[in-house]
């Protein structure tokens, strides 16, 4: 029952913006650490960014390669995770993920990704 669902991404110019959602189903979405991740093309699947189970306004830590451009939030009415991303590079381009991202690490199931592209 472990399920997650990544929207939002598309084609966007450099210096452009977008932003992505996950909806989780099958966890206990508010009480887990939160991740979004991401695969470029001929690249390995790594972690961008993680929020913590305290809301919102909770504690967030950032990859080196994104801090200062992307946000991320969550919604724990809504079961939701979410990622503003600013200032989009060509570099930025990948499918995107969300998962568990606390000591507990990933769960098992991961969602299909939604793509973002970033045009050079």
């Amino acid at each position: 029952q472990v399920q997650f669902v990544e929207s939002g991404g598309g084609l966007v110019q450099p210096g452009g913006s977008l932003t992505l959602s996950c909806t989780t189903s099958g966890i206990l979405f508010k009480y887990y650490t939160m991740g979004w991740y991401r695969q470029g093309p001929g690249n390995q699947r790594e972690w961008v960014a993680s929020i913590l189970p305290s809301g919102n306004s909770g504690i967030t830590k950032y990859a080196d390669f994104v801090k200062g451009r992307f946000t991320i939030s969550r919604d724990n009415a809504k079961n939701t995770l979410t990622l503003q991303m600013n200032s989009l590079e060509p570099e930025d381009t990948a499918v995107y993920y969300c998962n568990g991202a606390g000591q507990s690490g990933t769960f098992s199931v991961w969602g299909q990704g939604t793509q973002v592209t970033v045009s050079s």
